[in-house]
């Protein structure tokens, strides 16, 4: 389980790296600011925001995806062999046992700063 857990993770950071040099723009406006500049144009909470929101897009792909083989497999279309039903099903299994593991994961984070004493 913990190997799928990285293997998301990786692939979400991944995906916010090639997100964040598609930002980037044109003549690289981000790179005219010091390192140490607040961007006030964008918070900070949207990147993590959309990558979330994407890791989440990309559970429910699969899953539809996963859905649309096992339907194709039954009503009988050649193109939807078992092996590939099966390798999807099982696909969409992982993806969603890793989203669920980080929203735990989330949750618990989110109790511990709450019960802090202050």
């Amino acid at each position: 389980m913990t190997d799928a857990i990285s293997s998301i993770l990786s692939q979400i950071r991944a995906h916010e790296s090639r997100t964040q040099g598609a930002l980037g723009g044109p003549a690289g406006l981000g790179d005219a600011l010091p390192s140490n500049a607040v961007d006030v144009a964008r918070p900070a909470t949207s990147d993590f925001q959309k990558t979330l929101s994407n890791a989440i897009d990309g559970v429910s792909k699969a899953q539809n995806e996963s859905g649309a083989l096992q339907q194709a497999f039954e009503l009988g279309d050649p193109r939807a062999d078992l092996a590939r039903v099966m390798v999807a099903m099982q696909q969409s299994q992982v993806a969603f046992k890793a989203a669920v593991e980080v929203r735990n994961r989330l949750v618990q984070a989110y109790q511990d700063v709450m019960n802090m004493p202050v």
